[in-house]
């Protein structure tokens, strides 16, 4: 599996210019503002949306100031998205740094995040494009609207694969559709390779965020949260709800309690524990990779329709990252 420096040669220098534009759009001369925007600044990540957009956007030519654009007001409501979750789930980490409620307060957290969803709409807006403030604006409200439908899985007794789907949709692959989406559009490519490039995006989002839950099966402080941190919250993700539907295991009705405490959340630490290991044994973490692997086999002939042979040969190298990726 190729790494993001080796996925990222098509757009090397785009990149570049991105990070530029990205890092303005965080300035400002208020100090107490600067300061929080500085610690936004310092935390930077993997960049797996802006390149995706700038992949998609290669594709159908030379990459000019509008898709540069597209994809910060991507990552601008993307990390908006992040302040304010941060405070929702009362989260003390985010990337392995302190997140900024944790450092300024809910109140200054919660400001931040309004102010970087109002950057990312004049970012948008930049692009004289009311499209992109179209899908900018409709993609705030699906963020919102899957973190609520989480809510509401959490307080139900009983979640469904298809309830999971649901929110994984809206609160990841959304993101990563209108990612593709932009990146095309800014391009001036037809509709149908719009779609088409939307299409794959999703398919991409909803691998990224089945990796995610299947990291919080497992212990590595690098990832930023504990292990069972989901289930903790009272949230069962993809291999447990597996794991759930298994009748003929000698272990299934503890299994079954174990999961009803996890959604009360009264669930003890070694419960937690239990439940995870029943998950892993009985196949769960097997079906959320064999999940993953049917997404790729419908992506990949998305992939093959992009003439670019760089740009088509990186995209398959950022699925394979996507499903294959360590954190």
């Amino acid at each position: 599996m190729k790494e993001l420096h080796d996925i990222r040669r098509p757009v090397e220098q785009e990149l570049e210019q991105y990070i530029q534009l990205f890092q303005q759009s965080l300035d400002h001369d208020d100090p107490t503002l600067k300061q929080a925007l500085g610690h936004i600044r310092q935390r930077r990540g993997k960049m797996m949306r802006p390149l995706l957009v700038l992949l998609v956007a290669k594709e159908f030519g030379a990459i000019g100031v509008k898709t540069l654009r597209s994809a910060v007001t991507l990552e601008l409501l993307h990390t908006a998205s992040l302040v304010h979750d941060d405070v929702v789930d009362n989260s003390a980490e985010r990337r392995g740094q302190a997140a900024e409620h944790t450092l300024y307060g809910n109140k200054i957290a919660i400001l931040v995040g309004d102010y970087l969803l109002s950057q990312s709409l004049h970012q948008a807006s930049l692009t004289g494009d009311v499209r992109v403030v179209d899908i900018i604006a409709q993609l705030g409200g699906t963020l919102s609207e899957g973190e609520i439908r989480q809510l509401d899985n959490i307080r139900i007794a009983r979640v469904s694969e298809e309830d999971y789907f649901h929110v994984i949709h809206h609160k990841t692959a959304a993101l990563f559709e209108a990612c593709a989406r932009l990146g095309a559009l800014s391009s001036n490519a037809s509709e149908e390779r719009v779609q088409a490039a939307a299409k794959l995006g999703e398919i991409i989002g909803l691998c990224f965020q089945v990796r995610d839950d299947i990291f919080d099966y497992y212990s590595d402080s690098a990832i930023g949260k504990p292990t069972g941190n989901d289930m903790a919250e009272g949230k069962l993700t993809l291999p447990a709800l597996y794991a759930l539907r298994k009748t003929d295991d000698a272990q299934s009705a503890d299994a079954q309690s174990w999961a009803r405490r996890v959604k009360e959340k009264t669930a003890t630490p070694d419960e937690i524990a239990s439940l995870i290991e029943y998950t892993k044994r009985v196949g769960g973490i097997d079906y959320a990779r064999e999940t993953m692997e049917n997404f790729r086999k419908e992506a990949m002939p998305l992939i093959a329709t992009f003439t670019n042979e760089q740009v088509r040969e990186a995209l398959t190298d950022y699925l394979d990252y996507t499903i294959g990726r360590s954190l």
